[in-house]
This record gives structure tokens, sequence and C-alpha cells, in this order.
């Protein structure tokens, strides 16, 4: 009669790992990266707002992101991850999420950075630089969101 055992082979994903470690290990190190998005909420607020509401939503999407992903990270150091069993699913889906939500923020930021290239051109240099980084973490999110999921 054949058991009914699962099969000695069933695949279970490793820990991630706890402490400081943790920056070293392969889709993890790009937490440090993800955080310097601050760069875009600090560089958006540094100049005038012209354009509340297409401005407004880049201040919210990067801030609220910072946020999010600062408290994910100290939960991950801390090792609050190890208590849940989907913590892979989860990080999956907001960093996915995210990703999509900040590539709104950064086209909306380079609209704005388009229409400030004939007023200021102080507020266009910092806009500039604002919708590089909104993109380049715009990357990072998706990038990190993919890695999870297939790690």
């Amino acid at each position: 009669m054949a058991s009914r055992d699962p099969p000695a082979t069933s695949y279970a994903p490793p820990d991630a790992p706890s402490g400081v470690s943790l920056l070293m290990s392969s889709p993890f190190h790009v937490f440090l990266l993800q955080i310097s998005g601050c760069w875009v909420w600090i560089l958006v607020a540094a100049t005038q707002v012209a354009n509340p509401l297409l401005q407004g939503w880049v201040l919210y999407v990067s801030l609220t992101s910072f946020l999010i992903s600062l408290m994910l990270l100290l939960s991950y150091l801390f090792g609050f991850y190890k208590r849940y069993d989907s913590w892979r699913v989860l990080d999956s889906l907001y960093h996915g999420t995210t990703g999509i939500l900040y590539m709104s923020a950064a086209v909306l930021q380079a609209h704005a950075t388009i229409i400030s290239e004939f007023t200021d051109l102080r507020n266009y240099y910092i806009n500039t630089a604002a919708s590089f980084f909104a993109f380049v973490t715009t990357l990072l999110y998706i990038l990190h969101a993919f890695s999870i999921y297939y790690h």
C-alpha cells in the first residue's frame, strides 16, 4: 500500500537573515537604496510647489512609502517576520504596489518638471533631480518585488 506522507523533496523557502547581515543578502540589500527615495520628498518639498495637485501626490507617495519601508526594514532587522508564514507574499505585494504608485508619482513629477522649465531655473533643476530619484526608486521597488517573489 502506498504511503500518504508528503515527498521528502518538498520546497521550503529559506528564511531571511536577521540583523545587519540582512542588508548583505540578495534581495534585501536594495532596502537602503529604497529608503533613499526620501530624496524625492525632500527635493519636492524644497521647491516652490507650483502644481499642488501633481506634486502633492508625489509628496504623499514618497513620504508614505518611505515610512512603511522603514517600518518593514525594522521588522526584518528585529526578526518580526519570523512569526508569520506568508511574509514573502506580503513583502512582494507591498513592493509591487508601491512600485506602481511610485511610477505614477514619477510620471507626475516629470510633468511638473517640464512645466517648471519655463518659470524658474532653480526649481527646474531641483525638480529634475526629484524626477530622477523618483524613477530610480520606482525601479528599485519593482526589482525588489520580483526578486523576493522569485528568490
